[in-house]
């Protein structure tokens, strides 16, 4: 299988976030079989750009933004 464009790893982040109430980084990158770190930058990105939002319950997790 060839390299995922950045764009792509945040197109598999969010449709996988759209899945599931809220997530941890480590279980999005196994869910969509992509590398950690990749998939760390692809969700600091999606952070930036506002698409994401961080939830801090004892410890991290993300979810889409605006999603109940």
């Amino acid at each position: 299988m060839s390299e995922l464009s950045e764009t792509e790893i945040e197109d598999k982040v969010l449709h996988y976030l759209s899945t599931v109430d809220m997530a941890k980084n480590r279980v999005v990158a196994n869910a969509i079989g992509v590398e950690k770190a990749l998939v760390d930058k692809a969700i600091s990105r999606l952070a930036v750009a506002d698409r994401i939002e961080y939830l801090y319950l004892g410890t991290s997790y993300i979810k889409l933004k605006g999603k109940p």
